[in-house]
C-alpha cells in the first residue's frame, strides 16, 4: 500500500469587506462629486454675463461696469412701444432724481419685485400699509415721496388709459410717433427740450409726479423717442 502524500491546507483568504459599505461609499463619492458639480455649475451661471464688444465705442457717460455696457449696447435709446414697458421706465427714471442711473439700474431687479412687475393695475391697488413697509426696504431707494410717487404714477395711467386708451401713443406723440435725432455736439449734451416739457406739463397735468422736464428728456433718451448716441457711439444711428 502506498503512503499517501500530505496534502497542503489551503490558507483562508481575508473576508472581503461587506459589498454594502463599498456600494454606499461609492455612492457618497459620486453623491458629492455630483453636488459639488451641480454648485460649480450653479455658480458659473449666475455670474453676470460679459457684455458683448467691451472694447467698442460707446457713450461717455456709460461706464466700464458690464451692467451699465449691456444696458447702453441692448437697451438705452431702443424704441419702447410697450405701455408697461413705458410705465416702469418712467417711474424708474423718477426715482433716479438726485442720484445716478447706475444706482437705480443695480436695484431695478428688486425694484420690479417689489412692485409687481411695474404691471399698474396691481401697483394701483397698493395699500399705505404695504407702502410705508416698502420704506424700510433697503433694496429701493427710501424716499416717501418717490416710493408713494409710484403708485399715484399707475393711478394716474389707469385713467389716461380709459380716457385715451393707448399710454404709448400719448408718450410718442410728443416726438411726431417716431425718434428723432439728437444732439450732435458731445461736449455740450442736452438736458432739456421743447417736446420734453411739453411731455412734462400734460403729465403733470394728467396726475403724473416726478416727471419734470428734465426726467422727461432722459426718459425720452431711454425709451428711444430721442437718439442721443453721442456722435462716434457705434450705437448711433442703429435704433431709428
Amino acid at each position: 500500500m502506498k503512503a499517501l502524500k500530505p496534502v497542503k491546507t489551503a490558507t483562508p483568504k481575508k473576508a472581503a469587506k461587506p459589498a454594502t459599505v463599498s456600494k454606499r461609499v461609492a455612492v457618497s463619492k459620486a453623491a458629492t462629486v455630483s453636488k459639488s458639480t451641480a454648485v460649480a455649475k450653479a455658480t458659473i451661471t449666475a455670474k453676470p454675463k460679459k457684455a458683448a464688444n467691451p472694447d467698442k465705442i460707446r457713450c461717455s457717460w456709460c461706464t466700464s461696469e458690464a451692467i451699465y455696457i449691456t444696458y447702453h449696447d441692448q437697451e438705452w435709446g431702443v424704441p419702447l412701444r410697450d405701455d408697461r414697458e413705458l410705465f416702469e421706465l418712467l417711474c424708474l427714471e423718477g426715482m433716479q432724481a438726485g442720484l445716478s442711473w447706475i444706482t437705480v439700474l443695480k436695484k431695478r431687479e428688486h425694484y420690479r419685485k417689489v412692485f409687481a412687475g411695474f404691471v399698474p393695475e396691481k401697483v394701483a391697488r397698493f395699500s399705505d400699509d404695504k407702502l410705508e413697509k416698502l420704506l424700510l426696504d433697503p433694496g429701493i431707494v427710501r424716499n416717501r415721496l418717490k416710493v408713494y410717487g409710484i403708485r399715484k404714477n399707475a393711478l394716474a395711467m389707469l385713467a389716461l388709459q380709459k380716457e385715451l386708451g393707448s399710454f404709448s401713443e400719448f408718450l410718442w406723440s410728443f416726438v411726431g410717433g417716431k425718434a428723432l435725432r439728437g444732439h450732435d455736439n458731445d461736449r455740450t449734451p442736452v438736458t432739456s427740450t421743447a417736446a420734453s416739457d411739453a411731455m412734462s406739463k400734460a403729465l403733470k397735468t394728467r396726475g403724473f409726479t416726478f416727471v419734470g422736464t428734465t426726467i422727461c428728456y432722459a426718459f425720452m433718451q431711454a425709451s428711444g423717442m430721442v437718439d442721443d448716441h453721442m456722435p462716434g457711439c457705434w450705437k448711433r444711428g442703429k435704433n431709428r
